[in-house]
């Protein structure tokens, strides 16, 4: 069974393991629709969209895949930074139910750091947390000073989630944020953990790992993803086998999370990096 976690302070228990959805538009409307069910099946069901992607085709396809089972789905979205004024936010966040099929989102995300004072963005989102419309709120891409700011602003416990690129070659968010966020309570949350198409599945240690518990290179690297108690990730697959694999759950010991984090050393901090 998928591990769920505390979502930041919001009193929400969310999988550790979702579904993400970037670039699904260029994998057919159907099997991903069958590929996002598939994951349902499982106990996949967080997961994570944003207007941003096929530009609102991808909100579109996750609507048809969960229509009729949104009871089940902890759903996120994204607000384009270009968007989130104030009244922005709240029409954007609109636009995305429209597309989506349902009347609440279980959190709504600042894409990444934009054009808009953050203060405008905010007090969007607290706007439709008192109309009903989400649930909670959080950020994408955001820095640690990024995220003073809008800790500043917000105060205590508001904030429920980071997005950040987080993969077994792309470690820098350990460094800073990760710990910025365990610190206040925050949920982190990994996209791309297979490295958008780069992932080294090759790798000697990833793969001995795999042999020992029966798993495959990708689902070692989950496990060591998530291995923090604030971090979650949200792989993407089409392929409805593909999202079954996801969901397998490994336990790795101290002796291997060890061992991969030797194979795939932190290196020194950094600026935060994006896709």
């Amino acid at each position: 069974m998928i591990e769920r976690r505390a979502w930041g302070r919001t009193g929400m228990e969310v999988p550790v393991i979702g579904q993400g959805t970037w670039q699904m538009e260029e994998d057919g409307r159907a099997q991903c629709v069958r590929a996002i069910r598939a994951g349902l099946d499982v106990g996949l069901t967080h997961i994570d969209t944003a207007e941003l992607y096929g530009r609102g085709e991808v909100e579109d396809i996750v609507g048809e895949a969960i229509e009729g089972r949104r009871d089940e789905v902890f759903l996120v979205s994204k607000v384009l930074p270009s968007n989130a004024s104030r009244a922005g936010t709240v029409e954007a966040c609109e636009r995305s139910l429209r597309a989506l099929r349902t009347d609440h989102l279980d959190s709504y995300l600042l894409h990444w750091p934009g054009p808009h004072p953050l203060e405008e963005t905010i007090a969007g989102f607290e706007e439709l947390v008192r109309g009903g419309k989400i649930r909670s709120w959080g950020v994408s891409n955001f820095d640690v000073e990024a995220m003073e700011d809008a800790l500043r602003i917000a105060g205590e416990g508001k904030i429920a989630c980071n997005q950040v690129l987080y993969h077994v070659e792309e470690r820098t968010i350990e460094h800073e944020v990760l710990p910025f966020c365990e610190a206040h309570g925050i949920a982190l949350v990994g996209y791309s953990p297979y490295g958008s198409g780069r992932f080294p599945d090759d790798d000697p240690t990833l793969l001995g790992i795999a042999d020992t518990h029966g798993a495959t290179p990708y689902q070692i690297a989950l496990a060591f993803l998530t291995r923090h108690p604030a971090t979650f990730t949200i792989p993407k697959a089409a392929n409805p086998a593909h999202v079954v694999e996801n969901a397998r759950v490994v336990h790795l010991s101290e002796d291997e999370l060890s061992a991969i984090d030797q194979a795939f050393p932190l290196g020194r901090s950094r600026r935060l990096p994006t896709l």
